[in-house]
């Protein structure tokens, strides 16, 4: 029998939850771009996805404090997955 010690350790952490659910997005995505939809249509549609998800649970108000929040965040770089090293 497994005990709770035992049963936390085979439980995903938070951080491999996130990149799983980041390679299930990325690939819908490449299969989106396979079908013939251009990357830039089939972002902004994942965009108005989550963006939608996150008013529907959240509130206008709380998202638009999220989203006003992620400037400074693009600008320092958190979100470029390739970052040229000098």
């Amino acid at each position: 029998m497994l005990d709770e010690t035992t049963v936390r350790d085979v439980e995903p952490t938070l951080s491999e939850k996130k990149r799983a659910a980041y390679e299930l997005i990325a690939d819908a995505m490449a299969e989106a771009e396979a079908e013939g939809i251009e990357r830039d249509i089939v972002t902004q549609a994942a965009l108005f996805a989550v963006v939608s998800d996150l008013v529907a649970t959240w509130g206008e108000v709380a998202v638009a404090d999220f989203v006003e929040r992620m400037v400074d965040r693009v600008l320092a770089g958190e979100f470029t997955v390739h970052r040229p090293l000098q």
